[in-house]
């Protein structure tokens, strides 16, 4: 029968102090990753966070000035209709001030008197 060699039943750690020596400081690294990790969680957390108050401060910004360019436009807009009535009323007034001239123009020749006849602006717009 061939003989058998007993061995002790504890780990080849326990008893070697060298392989405490790296047990050990495999723990602290395992602990460190870990609060390193948590850490990165938090930190990422806190960047989501600030990015969700950042967007929704920029989408409160859009519509503000959604809404202002909307007033704008339309302020615009009125403006502009008035302006074109004013245009259209100013050529009214320029042809009624054309023929009243050339009836000054007649009343002129007629009565051989002169009659101050008002110039008339080149564009009166």
């Amino acid at each position: 029968m061939a003989a058998s060699v007993q061995r002790p039943e504890s780990s080849g750690s326990e008893s070697d102090p060298r392989n405490a020596n790296i047990d050990e400081r495999k723990k602290k690294r395992m602990l460190s990753n870990r609060e390193s990790a948590r850490r990165s969680r938090m930190k990422k957390r806190k960047l989501m966070e600030d990015l969700g108050n950042e967007v929704s401060l920029l989408q409160k910004e859009n519509s503000r000035l959604s809404k202002e360019i909307n007033a704008s436009t339309q302020r615009y807009i009125e403006m502009e209709s008035a302006n074109n009535l004013l245009r259209a009323e100013a050529m009214g007034l320029t042809e009624r001030l054309r023929s009243l001239n050339s009836v000054l123009h007649i009343v002129e020749e007629v009565n051989g008197s002169a009659v101050e006849i008002p110039e008339i602006p080149d564009d009166p717009c």
